[in-house]
């Protein structure tokens, strides 16, 4: 559990988003790293933020909650100000745990119905906060969660009227063991769902959440806005 290779490895990540961003013609800035750290020992967590890491993401509620305090102490402890760590959920929200991830997190990236959005709108309006959200689509058949994208408008102009809810963009993932080819088509599918909702509704949806350790290469060529990442930064 050697945290010094950690910042080597979140260098090495960047330079790889940078190096893809210029292949396409973008500005690596366009590009949030969120640096995955389910699973991953505090003290590597703790050293991926010293290394720059100030955007992190979990999957499970009650994991990320305490991951968050103890992340939080460990830093106040060393000197160094948690305050400008974002925390992202990546997982599928389930909607008994709402109450528990309301406010808790930056931004939510897997909403995918009606029913949880509509609990989140109402926990964040009583609460009189904003919440920022991502509507999860399915990209391939294998995937259990995520919307279907024919189902994407109504969910969109759904989410859009609630109260207390940002609507930010869309999220998405390759199958595992989709080639890069592969990836890159689900993901410019992605990205033109975003287009046309764009176009059809006038929102702005500035966000596409896409792309992890296999292939977020591909998906920053193809628009993604935020890639998340944890093996890549953390694996030994």
């Amino acid at each position: 559990m050697d945290p010094r290779p950690v910042a080597g490895r979140l260098a090495a990540v960047r330079e790889r988003i940078a190096v893809a961003c210029g292949r396409a013609g973008r500005d690596p800035a366009s590009v949030v790293l969120v640096a995955v750290t389910k699973q991953v020992p505090l003290p590597l967590v703790a050293a991926a933020v010293r290394a720059g890491a100030a955007d992190l993401g979990e999957n499970r509620v009650f994991d990320a909650l305490a991951r968050q305090d103890e992340l939080a102490r460990l830093l106040v402890a060393e000197g160094y100000d948690p305050g400008g760590l974002r925390w992202h959920f990546i997982g599928h929200l389930q909607r008994n745990k709402v109450a528990r991830a309301s406010g808790r997190f930056a931004l939510l990236h897997g909403v995918d119905s009606a029913e949880l959005a509509a609990l989140l709108s109402a926990r964040a309006a009583a609460a009189g906060v904003r919440q920022a959200v991502l509507l999860e689509v399915n990209l391939g058949e294998a995937q259990k969660q995520g919307l279907a994208p024919q189902a994407l408008p109504t969910l969109v102009d759904g989410v859009a009227a609630l109260p207390g809810l940002d609507l930010c963009g869309l999220m998405g993932m390759a199958p595992w063991g989709a080639d890069q080819a592969q990836a890159r088509r689900l993901f410019g599918g992605l990205r033109e769902l975003a287009v046309r909702e764009r176009e059809r509704t006038g929102l702005a949806l500035p966000e596409l959440s896409m792309g992890m350790s296999g292939d977020y290469e591909a998906a920053v060529l193809e628009g993604a806005t935020i890639v998340r990442v944890g093996s890549a930064i953390f694996a030994p």
